[in-house]
């Protein structure tokens, strides 16, 4: 079964909203793992406008699974992320304006050598959101990271079953060819039961980064069932 790991950044965006302390990413990162969760991600953005860099301290020390920072691929984040020391970066675009979107690792390929290696030579894993296209894989192998992470937003979009079993079968093809060259592979972005269920079956997956679906479900039901029943339905 493919591991599943929860996005605090919603969690942070709600505390921020009211300017407290709670609800706090660190206390649902503890409450998550020990509901069996298999690693914590969280995103920094440039603007810090929910995970902040105390956030990232603590669940630093506090993070027993696996800690997984994803930030925008520039200088000053790959020198917080080597200061900090997580388990994986995964690479995003460059800048915050882009930051929803994929990272275009073909054209970006010279700089992002650099990091890689930067980041490697720190002994951190390496990702990249990428979209599942064959021309971002290979640019990504070349670019001798550890894994893609699939940008699984676009299934969001998707209103009908004939849609989305062709938006699956383009993920799984992606999968596929990931295997191929030797790359770990994770999904993540939007992602929702429904499109859960739809993926959970492609092998070559290993890992999916799950935010609002398990955090909007554990406001009602509390985070160790919200988690369960995701890990539930992974393993259906």
């Amino acid at each position: 079964m493919a591991r599943l790991c929860l996005c605090l950044n919603q969690i942070a965006r709600i505390r921020n909203q009211k300017r407290g302390k709670n609800p706090d990413p660190v206390t649902a990162a503890i409450a998550a793992e020990m509901a069996g969760v298999d690693g914590i991600v969280i995103q920094l953005r440039d603007d810090r406008s929910d995970i902040t860099d105390r956030d990232v301290t603590l669940l630093k020390e506090v993070v027993q699974s696996h800690l997984n920072i994803a930030l925008p691929a520039n200088d000053d984040m790959i020198k917080k992320a080597i200061n900090w020391s997580p388990d994986m970066v995964t690479l995003l675009p460059s800048t915050f304006e882009q930051g929803e979107g994929s990272l275009d690792a073909a054209s970006e390929f010279d700089y992002l050598v650099e990091i890689v290696q930067t980041l490697r030579g720190n002994n951190i894993v390496v990702t990249l959101l990428i979209d599942p296209d064959p021309q971002q894989i290979r640019a990504a192998a070349r670019a001798q990271v550890d894994y893609v992470q699939f940008n699984t937003s676009i299934l969001s979009s998707v209103d009908d079953l004939g849609a989305m079993s062709d938006t699956v079968e383009l993920i799984r093809s992606a999968a596929i060819t990931a295997n191929k060259i030797g790359l770990g592979i994770s999904a993540g972005r939007g992602l929702t039961n429904q499109s859960l269920r739809e993926l959970s079956d492609i092998e070559f997956i290993e890992e999916f980064n799950v935010g609002w679906s398990i955090v909007s479900r554990a406001l009602l039901i509390g985070m160790d069932k919200a988690v369960r029943d995701i890990k539930s339905l992974l393993e259906s």
